[in-house]
């Protein structure tokens, strides 16, 4: 009966020992780390997006020659928080039509708000996915510096 209890509790450990460590949630969407650059485990911003604005501006800098104007576009995302200690409440997406290479998320826990940056040429796609998904906002920082921010859906079914 001894023998059969230490079997057991030794089969018990073994399991915990190979279990792997569990990743942040979401990591199911994050494309293959193909040039390691993911390094330690990361701290974790993850939210459901459950409203959205679209905000239009238009400004004129006049203390300025010649006098820029400027009309910026930017979608503003509120939602809950889904992972553990979560600050993030609010993401910002501007968008780029000129630019040949993309500003790095910056997250602000302070206020808890994530600015991204996408191509003017995702408005749409964007849009599209608000309007007709579950979509989350994800991002990790990582302790050597490096970062990702998505936009993603859950899984769907193909129709």
């Amino acid at each position: 009966m001894r023998l059969i209890v230490a079997a057991i509790a030794l089969l018990t450990c073994l399991t915990l020992v190979a279990a792997p460590a569990p990743g942040p949630l979401h990591e199911q969407f994050l494309p293959p780390d193909e040039q390691a650059l993911r390094v330690g485990d990361p701290q974790q911003q993850l939210l459901q997006v459950t409203s959205y604005s679209v905000v239009m501006g238009n400004q004129r800098l006049s203390n300025q020659q010649p006098i820029p104007v400027t009309a910026p576009m930017l979608l503003r995302l509120k939602g809950k928080a889904l992972s553990k200690d979560a600050k993030l409440a609010e993401v910002l997406i501007t968008f780029d039509g000129e630019s040949k290479s993309l500003k790095r998320p910056a997250f602000d826990a302070a206020s808890g708000t994530l600015a991204l940056t996408y191509p003017l040429s995702q408005y749409r796609i964007l849009l599209d996915l608000l309007r007709n998904d579950t979509v989350y906002v994800q991002f990790l920082s990582y302790s050597n510096g490096h970062v990702w921010a998505d936009l993603h859906t859950g899984s769907v079914r193909a129709r």
